[in-house]
């Protein structure tokens, strides 16, 4: 069976709340790193965590609002229910919880480290490959400088940049080129052309923009 992981429990939020008062204090971006780390401890939608935080905010239900009095002003005593929390057996994806049980993946696949290179996560080959539509092979080159500030962003070095936009020039059928690749980025690259080389340009773009905040 397939752990289903995506569902909200109430013992979540507690940890929504400290990376709600987190400076500076308010709702995350949805692809924020505290966010997306957190996301990924619990194993739910970023999404999720995103819009409970609003509801977090909101204070219109009796329990947030009991949890505000409670927490908002003692940080000490948020930190030590968390602790517990974290403590407690199965939690997040503990061992012996999700022993014998066959666990998928699927959004969290993009931000952890490919086996082939583990300084690339499929994250930065989508934004890659958003800054790809927006030049033209002549500026795939380090000396670009969208290319040097994409490579900042992402804590890269611009050539790296280079290199999987050169895959991708493989990967693009109106460029007709046929040359064999032997880069172990080749898989990777084919996965993230195939999923978003269909879509609008002005889609990928604006996942892009969010994605950029996990870089931040």
């Amino acid at each position: 069976m397939a752990a289903k992981r995506n569902q909200w429990s109430d013992e979540y939020w507690l940890l929504l709340m400290q990376l709600y008062l987190r400076k500076p204090v308010g709702v995350k971006p949805l692809y924020s790193r505290g966010l997306v780390n957190l996301a990924l401890e619990l194993h739910v939608q970023p999404r999720l965590l995103y819009e409970q935080m609003f509801r977090l905010r909101s204070l219109d239900e009796p329990k947030l609002r009991k949890l505000w009095e409670t927490y908002a002003k003692s940080p000490s005593k948020l930190a030590r229910g968390i602790q517990l929390l974290r403590r407690m057996k199965g939690f997040g994806m503990a061992d012996s919880f999700y022993d014998g049980v066959e666990v998928s993946e699927s959004w969290e696949k993009d931000f952890r480290p490919l086996a082939e290179r583990p300084d690339i996560i499929p994250v930065m080959l989508i934004l890659i490959l958003d800054l790809y539509f927006q030049l033209v092979p002549a500026t795939m080159v380090t000396s670009t400088p969208e290319i040097q500030e994409l490579a900042r962003l992402m804590r890269i070095k611009a050539q790296t940049v280079v290199e999987v936009m050169d895959i991708y020039q493989v990967c693009d059928p109106y460029l007709n080129r046929t040359e064999v690749v032997l880069n172990p980025l080749l898989n990777a690259c084919q996965q993230i052309w195939q999923r978003f080389d269909s879509r609008q340009p002005e889609q990928l773009s604006a996942l892009a923009a969010q994605l950029k905040a996990y870089f931040k």
